[in-house]
């Protein structure tokens, strides 16, 4: 029984192992069968909680733009472990990430064109710390765009006059 629960578990996505056990103790299946059964399809390939990460932090950074720290704590969230993780997201070169932050705040500013720049700047900036982005990246991006993307996309200054 516990083979087949993994099994309809494991055809619709990839899962980690602590997802799959806490499903297991879920479906009240004993500890020491729950181990065996998740043993062995670990040792066969089936579950492979590093080729999971890997595969997770490239598709949701790519997919949603999430930088390393939100990328870190879905992976905790789902069981992972730290070190696994950790390995994981050393593959996200910093070029990635920073390339990935700009085309966010580039996208962005399509729509914040009757915004003061201030206000622009506090919600671009707040957008990338929900995605996970550090402050110190974030704010560079943001800076950078911003003054480059004043022809193109003009920002209202506080005065409510184009800037110069």
């Amino acid at each position: 029984m516990a083979r087949t629960i993994l099994l309809d578990k494991l055809t619709g996505q990839p899962r980690t192992r602590a997802e799959l056990a806490d499903l297991l103790a879920e479906r009240e299946i004993p500890d020491e069968v729950a181990d065996a059964v998740l043993d062995r399809f670990t040792d066969v390939g089936l579950i492979d909680d590093a080729a999971f990460a890997n595969a997770w932090v490239e598709s949701r950074h790519r997919g949603r733009g999430l930088g390393k720290r939100a990328l870190a704590q879905e992976l905790r969230r789902r069981g992972v472990d730290d070190q696994l993780a950790r390995d994981a997201l050393d593959e996200l070169q910093p070029e990635q990430e920073e390339e990935r932050a700009r085309e966010l705040v580039r996208r962005k500013l399509r729509s914040m064109r009757s915004l003061e720049r201030q206000v622009a700047m506090r919600r671009l900036l707040g957008m990338l710390a929900r995605k996970g982005y550090p402050g110190g990246l974030a704010m560079t991006v943001v800076k950078e765009e911003l003054d480059a993307g004043h022809e193109e996309f003009p920002l209202l200054d506080s005065s409510g006059l184009e800037p110069e």
